[in-house]
């Protein structure tokens, strides 16, 4: 019998970043081992495991690669160095990923070595169509600057609730930006995707609940970007951030992928929801992502009219019955066959049906489902403390807010097409976050999330005591995001470079 692939063998090590501990002696190996090179025999069954994507390393020594090879060459330049552990118990070689560099740049190494880092998951290199794309999480990213470090800490829940709702969440974006007509919209880095941001939502919306991850039963992930038309994005994150209880190299967890436009993921709630309030379910949590890098042609060709709003981001929901943010009172959906956007099998780009994207598309969904939701809870738009909906451009929010008879400050908080772009799957999502990074408990909230295609879903958010305290353990939230010091900007060329990734 043959060995299974390497690349299976090395994503299953570097993607989850795997060490271990030897519990007699307490040397630590960057690797899985039955035993302890120092103690022998008797360390057998004393080995313990490490999970270091959730730690903070040190930049010990960098240098500059100036000529990648072949599978390098769209990073071009790039730092790449020796990262420790534990007071350098550990050391790993790794990449300092998020940096733009010219080829000929004098780098200060002195500046970055000994500075504390995180590691980041990322794809390794560039591959061709027909292969799988390699990931890792030995990409790095300075500690101090746009992504700082949180603490995954394990926090037993203290209240039980009759009603389901979110106990966590996460949003992730690009520090790279493009800022044109006065809209800033976020670029991936060339080594970033939709399956990239899926798992930083998800890691973050884990530190914030401080749920044991094992405790995920279910995981959906929706997005329009896959950069697989067959092989799911929900494996990948399952199998990163370890969710449900590990069975040999494989996660005792449900994960399915799901589509439909740019409701793929909130389409989920209403599932999750359901999910973990059935009695007959073993399921405690459940997880939803939104995650897209959102495509539209170049400026000048079929379609390229939607490249001035398209962004990049995700945004992850745990859903479970304990230490719940937000109750979810009710929700309502209406769908129709009407093609306002589309992209046909195997093009690279979506089109989209003209004005007709706004009416019968776009207003009609989302001004059904919101008013049908109201009225079915009895609620005028002056009993509703925030309104979010998605965000295709910067115009239409607004004005289906005004038709429902909403006024500024309860849905300004969440309009981020401004700041990050269309986020397709991640949009209504990234908005709700928003809301919910400043909501005060009892607030509450009504989401119309929106699919082309087309579809709307309406839910009733009610908020806890419990968002003040959960509050505090966020270091990176949207603003933290959308006004940051270290946003880099970058012309159209680079953007487009970005774009089209590794």
């Amino acid at each position: 019998m043959s060995s299974e692939p390497i690349e299976r063998r090395v994503s299953y090590i570097g993607d989850c970043l795997r060490s271990c501990r030897c519990s007699i002696c307490g040397k630590e190996y960057f690797e899985a081992r039955d035993y302890c090179g120092n103690c022998g025999r008797k360390s057998f069954g004393k080995m313990q495991n490490i999970d270091l994507f959730y730690d903070k390393g040190t930049l010990e020594l960098c240098t500059l690669v100036n000529e990648p090879t072949n599978k390098f060459r769209k990073l071009e330049s790039y730092i790449y160095g020796i990262i420790s552990f534990h007071a350098g118990k550990i050391r790993v070689p790794g990449r300092l990923t998020d940096q733009i560099l010219n080829k000929n740049e004098v780098i200060d190494f002195s500046k970055l070595e000994g500075r504390e880092v995180i590691p980041r998951f990322r794809r390794r290199y560039s591959v061709s169509p027909s292969e799988v794309i390699p990931t890792i999480s030995l990409a790095f990213t300075l500690a101090d600057e746009y992504y700082p470090h949180q603490e995954y800490k394990i926090i037993p829940p203290t209240k039980e609730y009759k009603v389901p709702g979110i106990v966590g969440y996460g949003t992730y974006t690009s520090r790279f930006r493009i800022k044109e007509n006065r809209i800033e919209r976020s670029v991936p880095f060339i080594d970033e995707d939709s399956v990239t941001a899926a798992v930083e939502a998800g890691k973050i919306a884990l530190i914030h609940s401080a749920i044991d991850s094992s405790q995920v039963g279910k995981v959906y992930v929706g997005s329009e970007s896959n950069p697989y038309a067959v092989k799911p994005i929900a494996s990948k994150v399952a199998q990163v951030l370890k969710l449900g209880e590990e069975e040999e190299d494989m996660q005792a967890v449900d994960a399915v992928d799901t589509e439909f436009a740019c409701k793929a993921a909130s389409s989920m709630y209403k599932d999750a929801a359901s999910l973990v309030n059935y009695p007959e379910s073993d399921i405690k949590y459940a997880m939803v992502i939104g995650s897209d890098n959102s495509q539209a042609a170049p400026r000048g060709c079929p379609g390229g009219e939607l490249d001035a709003f398209v962004g990049y981001g995700g945004s992850a929901y745990i859903f479970g019955k304990t230490d719940v943010i937000a109750e979810i009172e009710g929700w309502y959906s209406v769908t129709s066959d009407t093609p306002d956007f589309w992209r046909r099998d195997g093009q690279p780009f979506p089109l989209h049906g003209g004005r007709f994207t706004g009416d019968p598309a776009y207003f009609k969904h989302v001004k059904k489902a919101s008013t049908k939701l109201m009225e079915k809870f009895n609620l005028k738009a002056e009993d509703i403390d925030y309104f979010v909906t998605h965000q295709p451009n910067p115009r239409f929010p607004v004005k289906v807010a005004k038709q429902l008879g909403f006024k500024e400050d309860q849905y300004a908080i969440s309009l981020k097409v401004n700041k990050f772009g269309n986020t397709y799957s991640g949009c209504s999502p990234i908005g709700l976050a928003a809301v919910l990074d400043v909501a005060q408990p009892e607030s509450r909230i009504l989401v119309t999330s929106y699919g082309s295609g087309a579809g709307a879903d309406s839910y009733l958010l009610r908020t806890t005591k419990q968002i003040i305290e959960k509050r505090n353990r966020q270091k990176i939230n949207v603003n933290s995001q959308a006004e940051n010091p270290f946003i880099e900007f970058v012309d159209y060329t680079t953007y487009r470079r970005l774009k089209l990734g590794m």
